[in-house]
Formats: structure tokens, C-alpha cells, sequence
């Protein structure tokens, strides 16, 4: 597999389209290169197919924008990082190693490229009221997206495969460089800007964009700021809305902050929602086997020494287990994962293997088989539990049960509503933020465990 793929968008660029052929040959020979005509009306799709190489890749399409072409194309890519290239030759190839750094680096998930950081070439002299448009927009982009980018609007990006594979693009036109914008910054990757040269064109040269683009750009950063994840992903779309229900995480970790040990396995971390509330214990393994969660706990966690970010599988291959066993684990916190994994049993005993007689276990999962329906059906979940037979199957993996109970018994009525009656996909936002309202009935259950609720918590020890 290639280890990098460029993506050019081509439409009407006769101009420059063999140079630009030519050129990505000659530094790039082993980079896949992928060229999306946009229902150029010249001559460039023509000279393309005359000047592109046997392995290089020319898709053709309709006219949609450029958009739509780089998301056709990213669809074909298949390198560990790519680059989006235009076909005017405005952007300089021989730069693709500054813009790779940061990534080969192992610092940045995307990289832009800025026209406005200065480049001892320094830049062609062009439009004014180009530029203010573009630092407008810029401005604009960091207000919503909570970000300090010099320039938004730039085409040059380089990106790791992680990071496109989350993107789940739609805009059409010159609003894809807002809507990659808002995704990152939501998808909480690192993001860094290189200064690069700028060979700008003028209109009568081929430069296309213009103030109906600048207005499109506006409506994009609207739309897609509170962008969350890929909308077919809806495990990742909840713990986003969970991450913002602090005061119900803290509640939650409460349940069982007392029963911790100092050395810890977190299975399943995901975003870091209960990470947080045990990172600065002597020593914390969190781990996940979702890559795009794995680079999201190194973004929030990477430089703190006591942390370390992993990818563990359960059941545990020897490799795993002999690799855990130097951590000397002396507690396994898993919540809201067990369900999600179909040799639960198996799981639970590799628990038991990571640990020492008398290590624990704060085991946390979905209660109530009665309540099985849509949203747990969207949620990936194999099950829900009962709590006879949760106790049952950690005690045959070895664990010593101390204490199960059920908790938040106020929102059982909220999820038989939407599972299994209004048979919803996810949990529609607004009652998620209801659970900042329900706390004060959650405390109740600090004095007198419910006998039903949507979750039943475990702690136990090794046997």
C-alpha cells in the first residue's frame, strides 16, 4: 500500500495540467496520485490521460465542485497519509516534505500549510480584498472551532489516514476547507501549520473562487461546528454528548473512586470520560482498540509520564498479557464496554489474568435485558445484563464479588421511551443534557441502592 496519496482536483486547468503531471512524477514517484477531473470543459482531461502514469489513478465525473472531487478522491486513496494538490500549480510540491514533518514526527494528525506565515520566497502580490476575506474567515473559523489557524481557507493539507477515514465530508464546493476545519478541531486531532509559498493566479489566469464562495464558507462553519462524529458512528456520537456531562461523570466516578488502586487499567477509555478522574494516579494504562480514540487519548494524555496509551484486545493474546504483566496492574476499570464485546466470559477471565490475587475489578455495565432495543441495537451492544448473572459470570472468571447495585434509576423511563418505543438510533441530545437535572435524584441512590436502574455496577477482587 502506497504511503502517500495526493489528491488533485482538475477543472479546466489546461493550462497547467501536464506541468503539474510532470512535476508530481518527478518528486513523488512512488506516491499514489490521484487525479478527479470535474467535468472540465477544455482540454485537461484529454492532456491528462496523454501525461498521467499506467499506475496513476484519473477519475472522471460530472461538474460538482471541488468538493465533491477530493471526496471522490479520498475515496480511492489508499496511502497512510495524503496531501490535497490543486491542478494551477498555486502551491509548490517541492514543499510536501514541510508538510509532512509534523506528522512523520509523530507531533500533528493534519498539517496546513499557511500562506501567511511568510516563506523566505515570499508570495506573489495579489487581490486585497482576497485577503481579508480569508483572514475574515479565518477569524471566523477560530471563534467557532476554538482554534488559532492564520489561514483557514488554504488548500494544502496534509493528513493521516485516521484522520480522513473520520472526516465523512459533504460539502461540495469551496466550503470543504471550513467543513474539514470544524471536523478536526471536533475530532480533537492535533493540528499544526507550516508556512509554505504562494503562487497566486488572477482571474483571467483561472482563479475561480469568489464572494458567493466566501458566503458558502460563513454557512458551512454554521453548520458543521457542533459537528460530532461520523453519523453512521453512533457509539462515538454519545460519548461526545457524555464528555460534556461533567457533573454526571463525576458522580458516576464517585461510585467507585474509593475502591480504585493506584496502578490502573482502563479497558475501553474511549474519549477519556472517566480517564480524567484517575490520570494522575502512579500509574494509568488506557487503552482502547479504536485507532481514532487511541490518537484522541494521546492528544489529551501523551505527555504526562505517569500515562501510558495502548491498544489491548480481549480476550488477551500471551503477548498482551506477558506486556500487562510489567505494569503490575492492581485495578481493571471497565465501563460501558463489557457489552460490546462478544466473548464476555473470556473477557472478564483476561481481567483476571492482567491481575494479582486481591486485585480489582470496577466492572460497569448496561442493566436490564428488558430494555433491549434500537438504541442498544445502534450501540453495537451484544447484550444487557441481569444482575444474577453478571454476578454469576465474574465469579466464574475468578472475582470475588463485594458489591453489585443498580444505578440511575431515573433514566430507565428515558430509554425504554426511545429504544423501545420511539425506536430512535441515539439519544436525541437534549435529554442526554437532562441528566444535569435528574442529579439530585441520583444522590438518592447514595443512601439506598435502587433495586432497578440502567446500570449495574461491580467491584470485586481476584480470588
Amino acid at each position: 500500500m502506497p504511503t502517500l496519496s495526493i489528491i488533485v482536483p482538475v477543472f479546466n486547468e489546461e493550462r497547467t495540467i501536464v506541468a503539474i503531471c510532470n512535476t508530481l512524477h518527478g518528486i513523488c514517484p512512488e506516491a499514489e496520485l490521484i487525479f478527479v477531473d470535474d467535468g472540465s470543459r477544455d482540454q485537461s482531461l484529454s492532456l491528462l490521460r496523454a501525461h498521467a502514469r499506467p499506475s496513476d489513478i484519473v477519475l472522471t465525473k460530472a461538474n460538482g465542485g471541488k468538493g465533491s472531487a477530493i471526496r471522490l478522491g479520498l475515496t480511492h486513496a489508499t496511502g497512510a497519509y495524503t496531501i490535497i494538490q490543486d491542478a494551477d500549480l498555486e502551491y509548490e510540491p517541492r514543499e510536501y516534505p514541510v508538510l509532512l514533518r509534523p506528522i512523520l514526527d509523530g507531533e500533528a494528525d493534519i498539517v496546513y500549510g499557511s500562506r501567511f506565515l511568510g516563506t523566505p520566497e515570499g508570495h506573489r502580490v495579489l487581490y486585497f480584498w482576497h485577503t481579508v476575506g480569508n483572514r475574515l474567515l479565518t477569524l471566523m473559523s477560530n471563534v467557532f472551532t476554538n482554534l488559532n489557524l492564520t489561514d483557514m481557507e488554504t488548500c494544502y493539507k496534509a493528513m493521516t489516514r485516521q484522520v480522513v477515514d473520520r472526516l465523512d465530508l459533504e460539502s461540495k464546493r469551496f466550503g470543504i476547507e471550513p467543513e474539514i476545519t470544524c471536523k478536526v478541531a471536533s475530532l480533537r486531532a492535533r493540528i499544526f501549520e507550516v508556512p509554505i509559498s504562494y503562487h497566486g493566479r488572477t482571474y483571467e489566469e483561472g482563479k475561480k473562487i469568489g464572494l458567493k464562495d466566501a458566503f458558502q464558507a460563513v454557512w458551512t462553519i454554521l453548520k458543521y461546528f457542533r459537528w460530532e462524529a461520523p453519523k453512521d458512528d453512533v457509539g462515538a456520537i454519545t460519548l461526545r454528548r457524555m464528555s460534556n456531562l461533567a457533573p454526571y461523570n463525576a458522580w458516576l466516578h464517585a461510585r467507585f473512586d474509593g475502591f480504585l488502586g493506584r496502578r490502573i487499567l482502563e479497558v475501553g477509555s474511549g474519549v477519556g470520560n472517566q480517564t480524567r478522574f484517575f490520570a494522575d494516579r502512579e500509574r494509568v494504562v488506557a487503552s482502547d482498540i479504536e485507532p481514532h480514540y487511541v490518537r484522541e487519548l494521546l492528544t489529551k494524555y501523551g505527555g504526562r509520564s505517569n500515562v501510558r496509551i495502548g491498544s489491548f484486545r480481549f480476550p488477551l493474546t500471551d503477548a498482551d498479557a506477558a506486556d500487562l504483566a510489567g505494569e503490575r496492574i492492581d485495578t481493571v476499570v471497565c465501563l460501558n464496554v463489557l457489552e460490546h464485546i462478544e466473548d464476555d466470559r473470556g473477557t472478564l477471565a483476561g481481567f483476571a489474568r492482567v491481575l494479582e490475587a486481591g486485585g480489582r475489578l470496577a466492572l460497569l455495565v448496561p442493566a436490564m435485558p428488558s430494555l433491549y432495543g434500537t438504541l442498544d441495537v445502534h450501540l453495537r451492544h451484544y447484550r444487557r445484563y441481569g444482575r444474577d448473572a453478571l454476578k454469576a459470570i465474574v465469579e466464574e472468571a475468578g472475582f470475588a464479588v463485594e458489591e453489585i447495585r443498580f444505578l440511575n434509576r431515573p433514566g430507565v423511563l428515558g430509554w425504554w421511551l426511545n429504544s423501545k418505543l420511539l425506536k430512535r438510533r441515539i439519544l436525541p441530545k437534549g435529554q442526554l443534557a437532562a441528566f444535569k437535572a435528574i442529579l439530585p435524584f441520583l444522590r438518592l441512590e447514595e443512601k439506598k441502592a435502587p433495586s432497578f436502574g440502567m446500570s449495574l455496577l461491580v467491584l470485586a477482587r481476584r480470588k
